[in-house]
């Protein structure tokens, strides 16, 4: 058994990506996901993680795939060791990924799933307000290690 949050299944098949690497799927033109994209990049010393936006080819079917809506991308995908993660559950999963002392970020697991939900979506349909949104997609770096 792990000791990352419950998994939001299907577990993925094969894809056009490297599934040994940690995946986070994001929204581009979101500041505030933007932002925990630039922090995990300075974090990530091995380099495992890669990204994807959610507005590109790759993003859009990976949430199709684990039937997250690709109108409107309130929440971060996930995806580590074959298994999906979603809202609050995918923050805690990334920071675990990335050891100690992030990994301490597995103390939100002590809520209830409905009340860590409840939170996520508070500030994930405020994110706009709160933070700004893009007029698109940033064009990635290399170091941005992006995909689709």
């Amino acid at each position: 058994m792990t000791d990352l949050p419950e998994a939001k299944r299907p577990v993925l098949p094969q894809q056009a990506y490297d599934a040994r690497q940690p995946l986070i799927v994001f929204d581009g033109v979101c500041v505030f996901c933007s932002g925990f994209v630039q922090l995990i990049l300075r974090l990530d010393r091995k380099k495992r993680f890669r990204f994807a936006t959610a507005q590109s080819p790759l993003g859009e079917l990976l949430f199709r795939q684990h039937g997250l809506p690709t109108d409107d991308y309130d929440t971060n995908l996930a995806i580590i060791d074959g298994t999906a993660f979603t809202k609050l559950d995918s923050f805690v999963a990334v920071m675990a990924a990335l050891g100690w002392p992030w990994r301490a970020a597995k103390a939100l697991l002590v809520l209830p799933r409905p009340l860590r939900d409840w939170l996520y979506d508070r500030i994930a349909k405020n994110r706009y307000g709160l933070f700004g949104r893009k007029d698109g997609c940033d064009i990635p770096s290399a170091e941005l290690r992006l995909l689709g």
